[in-house]
């Protein structure tokens, strides 16, 4: 019997040992949403600053991010954006497709983009009618929810009033 218990206990070692070294391993090394942008070819400016979390199945390329909030910008002085809380869709390489929770200001209408697409230097946004295109570099950094990319711009006095006007800005 004792034969029988040193092989045993090896084994039980080796267990706890590999349960011990495995486990901190994988949660720590999970990636942010803005990497797993970047591992299907996109920029991470596409989703604004402060996604909290995010699901993926790789095996269907379903997917949802979360953010603090909704949240609302305008980039370039022209489009306003708006997301929700929670963005949803599919992702592969260069296509996101079925997207909700992301709609553009045309006009005097809010319309949800349902795909964007990466054509080399180029993404296509496409909201189901129409689509538009956008150089690549545009969205090399994120946005952030109230001010978009303008935000050291802004003066004290602005930056207090993005602050107080809340319907759509995160807390970030």
């Amino acid at each position: 019997m004792t034969r029988f218990m040193a092989p045993m206990t090896t084994l039980c070692v080796w267990l706890v040992y590999m349960a011990t070294w495995v486990t901190p391993f994988s949660a720590a090394d999970k990636l942010t949403a803005y990497q797993v942008l970047q591992e299907y070819d996109f920029p991470v400016g596409i989703l604004p600053k402060g996604a909290l979390s995010y699901e993926l199945d790789a095996s269907t390329g379903k997917f949802s991010a979360d953010l603090n909030g909704s949240c609302s910008f305008s980039l370039e002085g022209s489009y306003q954006l708006k997301y929700k809380s929670t963005i949803k869709g599919y992702i592969s390489k260069d296509r996101l497709r079925d997207l909700s929770g992301v709609s553009v200001k045309v006009l005097f209408f809010w319309v949800n983009i349902i795909e964007v697409v990466r054509r080399g230097d180029q993404l296509q946004f496409s909201v189901g009618i129409a689509s538009a295109n956008f150089p690549i570099s545009n969205f090399a950094e994120c946005p952030q929810c109230g001010c978009g990319m303008d935000c050291l711009t802004l003066s004290l006095d602005e930056a207090h009033q993005v602050r107080s006007w809340r319907p759509f800005v995160s807390s970030n």
